[in-house]
């Protein structure tokens, strides 16, 4: 097979995979899917019902390092990850500071925190999941931004 062939194929099967994907969010009623195979990701999503807003399809990224830490010292994530006041993400979604835009912050830098006070916010799948404090102490690093998304097991805040 040539590869103008091969190319004209594996076009066509990701047509069929966006189309077959466009169709299972019209019926579930879900805003946006993704899928990854071998050397394909295909992530599809629509702005309003009935209507594909954003459709891609690339190759699958080689596993990336996680992203370092935009707030306070900088540090490795394996160190933070092993502090024991270390909050992390318990799920992929993106990280809120406060509990509504223009809001004021939960905690900021230096605030004194109390063992179950919530943190930050975690958006997943529409749902807000507040994330509490593991220990009651002094805020030392926030480790993301507001409306940063975060991976399952990301560090988010330092608490000592």
């Amino acid at each position: 097979m040539t590869d103008k062939k091969k190319t004209e194929k594996a076009a066509a099967v990701d047509a069929d995979v966006i189309r077959d994907l466009a169709d299972l969010l019209s019926e579930t009623g879900l805003t946006e899917i993704e899928i990854e195979r071998k050397d394909l990701r295909v992530r599809v999503a629509r702005a309003a019902p009935g209507a594909v807003a954003n459709v891609v399809s690339a190759p699958a990224p080689a596993a990336a390092p996680p992203p370092a830490p935009s707030t306070g010292e900088s540090g490795s994530d394996s160190a933070l990850a092993n502090h024991p006041g270390t909050v992390i993400s318990p799920m992929v979604g993106t990280a809120y500071r406060a509990p509504e835009p223009g809001a004021s912050p939960f905690i900021e830098v230096g605030a004194t925190v109390t063992e179950g006070q919530t943190v930050m916010i975690v958006e997943a799948m529409k749902t807000m999941n507040h994330i509490p404090s593991p220990r009651s102490g002094k805020v030392t690093k926030i480790l993301v931004e507001d409306g940063q998304p975060v991976e399952f097991g990301e560090p988010l805040v330092v608490i000592e």
